[in-house]
């Protein structure tokens, strides 16, 4: 009988990408691991909203939220930004955070691609 930890079913249900609607932004790549003993699973999701004035703004957000009942731990691997057109259905990721790095943008339009399937995404290390 196989049996799921309880961080393992709550990193099931995280949406892999959260994104503002439209426009261009700041986003990080943050990996979600499990705070459970021999429960080794981890998963990485993106997270971009314009209302951050800094990519730590969204990080400690998001931490904050999965961190809360202790079953998860989260890590920044790092920052960019990403620019939304949903009339063109386009997004485009590209540059780094100050702070966090450049983030493994093939990672981020990976699960771009999942939660946008209609779109073209694309990426770039040019910018900041």
């Amino acid at each position: 009988m196989c049996t799921q930890t309880k961080a393992a079913a709550l990193m099931a249900n995280i949406p892999q990408a959260d994104i503002d609607p439209s426009g261009v932004f700041k986003y990080v790549l943050i990996r979600v691991h499990s705070r459970e003993e021999g429960d080794d699973s981890e998963v990485d999701i993106v997270r971009g909203y314009g209302w951050a004035e800094y990519h730590a703004d969204i990080y400690d957000k998001v931490a904050e939220e999965l961190e809360r009942d202790g079953h998860l731990d989260c890590e920044c691997i790092g920052g960019g930004r990403i620019k939304h057109d949903p009339q063109a259905k386009k997004v485009h990721v590209y540059g780094y955070s100050m702070g966090f790095g450049r983030a493994n943008h093939a990672v981020t339009t990976e699960k771009l691609k999942v939660r946008y399937p209609d779109y073209e995404v694309t990426w770039d290390n040019e910018g900041y």
